[in-house]
């Protein structure tokens, strides 16, 4: 059972808000009896009707995709460039689904797609904090003392301190003068990856974000996408926001 308003703000008719008040001026028959109750509750059997008209609820769908570079993480562009719907099959063509959270043109990785509303409102909340996982590609062959200084994290003057919960070196790629580490860290979205390391001289050449707290890429090519699972979902709506 859920709140009246809850579902109606569901289906996109209404903000959540506006719906409370189309219940307060009579708009709203469940069942064939007008309903003016603010905590009234029904459940997916029952016949809702705005304005005589009967709702549709629309089924949940959550999606784990692995974007490339060069999409723009949006619905749509007024510049008509590629967005992570154009990545979409038919099956999902029709269907209102936004993403979660940022990732930069120019990244790559795993993002979440939804028309869970509540979810989204979570999961973006400023108070959030969630441990990302980034694999990160950046010019020259970092030494000893630097990664040092990269452990111990950096001011920066938009950011504020940003310092990784973990960071270990996983490739030298002396030939092309590159090294290639594994970034974790314990953040509100968005972290300000390539800003941190063009302060430490070591530019980055592409990123891509591995892990979205117990959610990973496996099993899911870059392009592509898969839809969660009923357990994964149900532990996304259970994580605490931090006060």
């Amino acid at each position: 059972m859920e709140r009246l308003q809850k579902v109606i703000a569901q289906t996109n008719i209404a903000s959540r808000r506006q719906a409370e008040q189309m219940i307060l001026d009579g708009r709203i028959k469940v069942n064939g009896v007008v309903v003016k109750e603010l905590g009234t509750k029904v459940s997916k059997n029952d016949e809702i009707l705005v304005d005589n008209k009967k709702i549709k609820l629309e089924k949940k769908i959550y999606l784990l995709m692995n974007k490339p570079t060069g999409y723009l993480v949006t619905t749509s562009d007024n510049k008509e460039r590629r967005t992570v719907m154009d990545l979409l099959l038919d099956e999902y063509k029709g269907v209102r689904v936004y993403p979660v959270g940022r990732l930069d043109y120019d990244m790559a990785g795993l993002i979440l797609l939804t028309n869970d509303g509540d979810l989204t409102l979570k999961l973006t909340n400023t108070n959030m904090i969630v441990e990302e996982e980034f694999f990160v590609r950046v010019q020259g062959v970092i030494i000893r003392k630097d990664m040092a200084r990269i452990r111990k994290g950096i001011k920066l003057p938009k950011h504020g301190f940003i310092k990784p919960t973990e960071v270990n070196l996983i490739e030298h790629d002396k030939t092309n003068q590159s090294t290639l580490l594994r970034f974790v860290f314990k953040s509100t979205n968005n972290v300000p990856i390539k800003e941190m390391m063009k302060e430490y001289n070591y530019p980055s050449k592409n990123i891509t974000r591995v892990g979205y707290d117990f959610l990973t890429l496996e099993g899911v090519k870059r392009g592509g996408y898969r839809a969660l699972t009923v357990h994964e979902v149900r532990k996304l709506h259970s994580k605490q926001i931090k006060k």
